[in-house]
């Protein structure tokens, strides 16, 4: 009985406490989700599909739904940290399992950094200054500000997280009703003709519509993050669904509702240019509106947004770091807890080194490129995790899964080739990195016994 009571009381001490309600975990998803994808990829998959990418957000806002109800019905099911990393592994095998926490990694490392460089892009330009070589200084300065704030626990970090994303909500709400004269004004000149490919005229719309789509759906995988903190949440098989679906609904309606604005009163080659030359599009569009100081408020919700997605990247990769530590499929250092059992802290450290590190590339197109390959081929695994639900721990239709699986799987390869060439490079490095932890594994197995 002692022996059974010292192993409980071990194994609890291991476990990250339960501190985060439907209202908790909705704000820490919308935290995650409303940032890059609405500040700035809009402006991105706008150079691939003109006007049309307004259907590109609201495609990815349907695959996205699918995938999200997967996630949650697996977290649901299995709620603990580590998201499809776990899932992977306890309803597929252990090689989809590491792919799935090897590619959650590399997605959401760049979204990270991709973040970061943007908020200092916002920042720079709000106070007057070019980019140029202060870009990356103040990239990196943030990543450290908000390292901190997640070492200093998850319910300091759960009360910034709703300061920002209340801002950030406050700001688009200003943008889209600031913006409504102008769009009045213009009618369906902006969007018009619809399917308008802008990079390439001379490439299919329906190829430039998919590729856009793909771009896009990177701004609704913040949902995640709920899934990932599955430890962290009470009552994790009622508060885990209704936290997603709530997020993914209200992110959808308000991305397509700033994608019109955005496209319809100012057009695409407006939003293009506001995109690459200053990566402010919203900002940019937002001094030509009625409204005077609607630029200002645009600007102080897009830094905010650009701190929150990058506060909960931190805290769901330091989640995935934790869990494959665990499993030591990383250095089992990464599954260390602080004395609170708030945050495990080495995981966090290393991910802030990562990040720092990993903006000083400096290339924002890039990341959310790489990002949208990785991040596809994540949400396939999480859906064919889906399909291996028993019946009994299934909340949604099996259809919901198979399509997830095959948008999935389709968008993925709609990415620049060079980019998912990069990305299949990189999952067979993953796996080289697994096979030669395994044998390590083994072979600790064979010298203690």
């Amino acid at each position: 009985m002692a022996q059974s009571t010292k192993a409980h009381s071990e194994s609890s001490a291991l476990k990250l406490r339960r501190e985060l309600g439907v209202f908790g975990a909705t704000m820490m998803g919308l935290g995650a989700m409303v940032g890059t994808g609405v500040f700035v990829s809009i402006g991105i998959a706008a150079g691939v599909a003109g006007p049309a990418v307004v259907l590109g957000i609201a495609i990815a806002a349907m695959v996205a739904a699918c995938n999200a109800l997967s996630s949650a019905q697996l977290a649901a099911s299995h709620p603990v940290s580590g998201g499809t990393y776990e899932y992977g592994y306890r309803y597929l095998n252990p090689t989809f399992g590491f792919i799935a926490g090897w590619m959650f990694l590399c997605a959401k490392t760049a979204s990270a950094a991709t973040a970061a460089l943007g908020f200092a892009g916002y920042f720079l330009l709000a106070i007057g200054q070019h980019h140029g070589s202060a870009l990356v200084p103040v990239a990196i300065a943030t990543v450290m500000v908000i390292t901190l704030i997640v070492l200093s626990g998850l319910q300091q970090a759960n009360i910034t997280n709703i300061v920002i994303v209340s801002i950030t909500l406050i700001a688009l709400a200003t943008f889209i009703l600031a913006g409504l004269p102008s769009l009045l004004r213009a009618g369906s000149e902006h969007l018009s003709p619809f399917f308008q490919p802008v990079d390439d005229p001379s490439r299919h719309p329906l190829a430039a519509l998919l590729e856009a789509t793909a771009l896009m759906f990177v701004a609704f995988t913040g949902y995640g993050r709920i899934a990932t903190m599955g430890e962290e949440v009470r009552r994790p098989r009622v508060t885990i669904p209704r936290a997603i679906i709530v997020t993914i609904l209200i992110t959808a309606l308000l991305y397509v509702a700033v994608g019109v604005v955005a496209i319809g009163a100012a057009g695409v080659p407006t939003v293009l240019s506001a995109t690459r030359e200053q990566a402010a599009p919203l900002e940019i569009i937002a001094r030509g509106f009625d409204w005077a100081g609607a630029q200002w408020i645009v600007s102080i919700g897009a830094m905010t947004a650009m701190l929150g997605v990058l506060l909960n990247l931190v805290l769901g990769l330091s989640r995935v770091l934790l869990a494959m530590g665990r499993r030591q499929d990383m250095p089992s250092a990464m599954a260390k807890l602080n004395a609170a059992r708030t945050t495990p802290h080495v995981a966090v450290i290393a991910i802030g080194v990562v990040l720092a590190a990993m903006v000083t590339l400096g290339d924002v197109k890039l990341t959310w490129s790489f990002s949208a390959f990785t991040v596809l081929v994540y949400y396939a695994i999480t859906n064919l995790a889906a399909l291996r639900l028993p019946a009994a721990h299934r909340l949604y239709p099996r259809a919901i899964a198979w399509t997830g699986l095959a948008a999935c799987v389709t968008l993925a390869f709609w990415v620049q080739w060079q980019i998912w060439a990069a990305g299949l490079g990189l999952i067979a490095v993953g796996l080289l990195w697994h096979a030669a932890a395994r044998r390590r594994r083994h072979q600790a197995h064979r010298h203690s016994a």
